[in-house]
Formats: structure tokens, C-alpha cells, sequence
């Protein structure tokens, strides 16, 4: 018996990160060891934003290499990890605030399997992307992912991947620590997000200068709100990977679960 799934928000940052090793990248692997190993992983990533709802719903989901000006052994990678037609169907059936398409083309984009194969290296567990409507507003996504909950019982880690502070105009390449409006941004939501102010980091837009400028756009945010919706009562919410990146770019991360 699995019990419970616990959700995790992971913080993907660089597409480096996925064959760099590094302290991000032994975070993704030692958060793996504290979880069951999956059915199925559902992942709802920064980088896949549509008009409407859809999930992947084939066999054999392409390795997307959805980055420029990286060096050729990044794009050499394969993560050769099966989908799950039938979690698709799971989440079609189960949705209920808005029509849930299958989609045949998209595949696994990095903010998928740069944590996955970390995760899990022999791309053994298979893997549906939910994309993220990018016409909806916040609320709408974290009462989306209220109706995924059922999943957790039935074996499948449900995954938010994007990065709780993630400003790319405003990187420092020379940046050894996080910039202070970044510190004060990561803080705050982390501070929210520990005593369950769910409905302040809802309404993200109303907490200042700071967490403006952690989300100046709302794709590698709105995962976050996904697997905080998911918690119930009895989960634990704890942080890893609790690191700046490039002054403007933090690498916080959320485990939600039972231990």
C-alpha cells in the first residue's frame, strides 16, 4: 500500500541543472528517497502553457529541448520515460471545472524531465504533463488542482515544476547570494506558504514590490499554487533546495506529505 502521496513543488531553475551535479540536483535525488516510488508521476510544468486544458496521452513521450545556447551534450539528452494513456483518461474523468483534452504532440519539456531523471534515472515510471492554461487566472488553477487530489490516494506523485522566484531580466551573473528583493520575496511565500496562507499567495499580486518583481510573469509560479491546493489535512509542508541562483533565481522547493 502506498498510502497517500506526498506533492512536491521543485524549483527547476537552469536547464543545466539536469546533468550538472550540483547541490540543486542531489536536493532532486535525495527528496525522491523520502517519497514512494510512484504508479505515475503527473506534472504540471512552467513550460507548457496553452490555450485550454490538456495532458499528454500518448505511449512514448518525446524529450523536449525547450532552450537555446547551451552546449550540445544538454541537447543530446534523452529521457526515454513512458507516458500513461490511461492516467490521462484519470484526469479527463476526473475534472470537472474544465474540458481536459488529450494531446498527442507535446511530450516532456525540461521542466519535466531535467527533475525526472534526477528523480528517477531509469526513466521507469511513467509520466503525463498537464499543460497550464495561461487565459486563467490564479484562483482558477489552484481549484483545478483541488479536483486532482483523489490521484494522491491511487499511487501517483503529482508534480509542480517552476521556481517560486524566477525574474530573468534582472539576473546577476556575478551574484553570489540573492538579491535583497529576492531574499524578501522567497521569505515571504515561504512564510505563507508554511502556515497555510493559501489564499494571500492566491492573490500573489496584492504582496508587494518584492513578490512583483519574483513574478513578473505568472507560468513558473502558478505550479506552486497547484501542489499547495493539494494539501490536506494531516500533511506536513517543508522546504529543500532553499538556494539563490543567478541573484534573481530561487531554487526553493516544497514537499507536501504525511512524514
Amino acid at each position: 500500500m502506498l498510502g497517500v502521496m506526498p506533492v512536491l513543488f521543485v524549483g527547476h531553475g537552469n536547464p543545466m541543472n539536469a546533468i550538472t551535479d550540483n547541490e540543486f540536483s542531489r536536493g532532486w535525488e535525495e527528496a525522491a528517497k523520502t517519497i514512494p516510488t510512484p504508479t505515475a508521476i503527473l506534472c504540471i510544468s512552467a513550460h507548457w502553457e496553452a490555450k485550454g486544458t490538456f495532458v499528454t496521452a500518448m505511449e512514448k513521450p518525446r524529450t523536449i529541448h525547450d532552450f537555446g545556447g547551451f552546449p550540445d551534450e544538454l541537447y543530446e539528452v534523452e529521457y526515454p520515460a513512458p507516458g500513461s494513456p490511461a492516467l490521462a483518461s484519470e484526469v479527463q474523468e476526473g475534472v470537472r471545472l474544465t474540458h481536459v483534452e488529450p494531446d498527442q504532440a507535446w511530450g516532456l519539456d525540461h521542466g519535466t524531465w531535467s527533475v525526472a531523471r534526477r528523480f528517477y534515472p531509469e526513466a521507469n515510471v511513467p509520466i503525463v504533463q498537464m499543460s497550464l492554461d495561461y487565459t486563467k487566472p490564479p484562483r482558477w488553477h489552484y481549484d483545478l488542482a483541488r479536483e486532482l487530489a483523489p490521484l494522491r490516494s491511487k499511487g501517483v506523485l503529482i508534480l509542480g515544476s517552476g521556481n517560486i522566484v524566477h525574474n530573468l531580466r534582472l539576473v546577476d551573473w556575478h551574484a553570489t547570494e540573492g538579491l535583497a528583493w529576492a531574499q524578501e520575496a522567497n521569505e515571504k511565500m515561504k512564510r505563507l506558504a508554511s502556515t497555510g496562507d493559501d489564499q494571500a499567495l492566491i492573490n500573489y499580486h496584492s504582496l508587494g514590490k518584492e513578490v512583483q518583481l519574483a513574478v513578473p510573469t505568472p507560468e513558473h509560479y502558478l505550479p506552486l499554487l497547484y501542489a499547495l491546493a493539494l494539501r490536506e489535512k494531516g500533511d506536513n509542508t517543508s522546504f529543500f533546495n532553499e538556494k539563490p541562483d543567478l541573484g534573481s533565481i530561487f531554487m526553493t522547493s516544497v514537499r507536501i506529505g504525511r512524514s
